[in-house]
């Protein structure tokens, strides 16, 4: 098997509030993404995703743990050593609105990681400028005009287009289409798909919408208060959900088959989500599962399973507890 392009082992980040809370937004996270793979990294609002993002993005240093990319541990690296590893690394961010620097063009925005790069200059940066327009399916002449000219889809294609440039090997893309109307969120979508088969770039997908992850990612992995519950293959993870809480991520999950949504059945979660400052003991969702066992408030189970692995006591090698078939 070939060196992944992104590793993460054991990734830890906490954050102290002004009260000396501790906020444990990631638990001791491990995931890796091999060349040319989509993960999709789902969960709850809060759950620590966006955290994950910035810590393999160096936007944030970690508490504990490891960050590799291509085989190269960047945990510690410096602002200098950081420079040529991102040329590597890119973000596509959530809004496209805020993303994008009102006072540049098009064009300057796009051509940037160039000039930041010193990669191209001149004629040569605005032939490549003008060919990433062109791939990302905007037309040439928008090259001179600002953010503020631009509809929401079209400034994310800008962000896309900026993200991909320099062909990095990994993107990590942050909600990117959740600012969207449904309308464009389909388009861009397809467009990252058609980008990503094209390019062959690896990529962190982020998001709360199963249907996206679904469309999109190779593999998924489910976040739940700061910690990873179950991975698994996109057919695995649909086909075959082990952990309590991704059934239910996929119960309250919208399909277009009117005549099945009604005939679903729904698996309701009681009560929030635990604070991070104060997460519970033992499995941190057994304060919401329905099926929790004693061991579940005092042990906290590891991730079990080979390939596709769910951290639940209740899981064995035929699969794991169906909240459905409980009446749940």
């Amino acid at each position: 098997m070939s060196e992944p392009v992104l590793e993460v082992t054991d990734l830890v980040k906490h954050y102290r509030t002004s009260g000396r809370q501790v906020v444990r937004a990631v638990d001791g996270v491990s995931l890796a993404i091999g060349h040319g793979e989509v993960l999709g990294l789902v969960g709850e609002s809060g759950s620590g995703k966006s955290t994950v993002a910035k810590c393999v993005l160096r936007l944030t240093e970690p508490t504990a743990g490891r960050v590799h990319i291509a085989g190269r541990d960047i945990t510690h690296l410096s602002r200098r050593a950081m420079r040529p590893v991102r040329r590597d690394i890119h973000i596509v961010f959530q809004d496209p609105y805020s993303s994008l620097n009102p006072r540049m063009t098009i064009g300057q925005i796009i051509g940037e990681p160039l000039r930041q790069h010193r990669l191209a200059r001149g004629r040569a940066a605005q032939d490549r400028v003008a060919t990433m327009l062109e791939r990302v399916g905007l037309r040439a002449e928008l090259r001179h005009r600002y953010p503020h000219e631009l509809s929401g889809g079209q400034r994310q294609r800008v962000g896309l287009a900026r993200a991909l440039i320099l062909e990095p090997k990994l993107i990590v893309a942050d909600e990117p289409v959740s600012a969207l109307d449904v309308s464009v969120q389909a388009s861009v979508l397809n467009l990252v798909a058609d980008l990503q088969r094209d390019m062959g770039f690896s990529c962190l997908f982020i998001t709360h919408d199963l249907s996206v992850v679904e469309f999109l990612a190779d593999r998924i992995a489910v976040m739940y208060l700061g910690k990873i519950v179950e991975t698994g293959t996109r057919e695995q993870i649909f086909a075959d959900p082990r952990h309590p809480y991704t059934q239910a991520l996929l119960s309250a999950a919208p399909v277009p088959d009117p005549a099945i949504q009604r005939s679903r059945q729904r698996i309701v979660l009681g009560g929030d989500p635990p604070s991070p400052t104060h997460p519970p003991a033992g499995c941190h969702f057994h304060t919401r599962c329905p099926v929790a066992i004693e061991r579940c408030r005092l042990d906290p189970p590891a991730l079990f399973g080979d390939g596709h692995a769910a951290a639940c006591h209740l899981v064995t090698p035929a699969g794991g507890p169906l909240l459905t078939s409980k009446g749940v």
